[in-house]
């Protein structure tokens, strides 16, 4: 009787038909496929190759560099090189960091609730422009963000405002 945990003895009167059992019991086996490429092309060989990742295609996302960027580092061979000469690149220098700041700050002081605007339209903006100051560690006091958002409602909320700032 034969068994599936050992494959079938060699059969010297009949090769053909050996080679066909062998092929078999190689495909039914887990990684059966990349067993079979072994004994067709060899044992596998370390190496590097190139592969393409994605295609430029329309709604395909892409994972590679832009080229712009890509020429900047391509020289560099250490990981560590790469990834901080791209995060620079990408996230901008503490000048534009700064840039960023003032210009948080500038929002800031001019945030207000424009006419026509709901109470929560409005607090989706102040709520945004928060995150965006907290995204770049900026920090300000509580106090301040609070009485920002309640001063700068339109004037219909007065009686709102003023029951809030009597019962702090």
């Amino acid at each position: 009787a034969g068994s599936d945990t050992r494959p079938p003895m060699l059969d010297r009167t009949d090769f053909a038909s050996w080679q066909q059992q062998i092929r078999l019991y190689c495909r039914g086996k887990y990684n059966g496929v990349n067993i079979l490429k072994s004994i067709d092309e060899g044992p596998y060989k370390l190496g590097t190759f190139r592969e393409t990742l994605a295609e430029s295609t329309e709604g395909t996302p892409q994972f590679g560099l832009p080229k712009d960027i890509y020429t900047i580092i391509n020289h560099y061979t250490d990981a560590k090189d790469i990834w901080d000469n791209v995060k620079m690149l990408l996230e901008g220098s503490e000048l534009t960091k700064e840039d960023r700041e003032s210009q948080l700050y500038d929002d800031f002081e001019h945030l207000r609730q424009h006419k026509e605007e709901s109470i929560n339209d409005y607090y989706v903006r102040f709520s945004k422009l928060i995150n965006d100051m907290r995204n770049i560690k900026m920090t300000m006091p509580k106090l301040q963000l609070n009485s920002k958002f309640v001063n700068n409602m339109l004037p219909e909320w007065g009686r709102f405002v003023t029951a809030v700032k009597l019962n702090s």
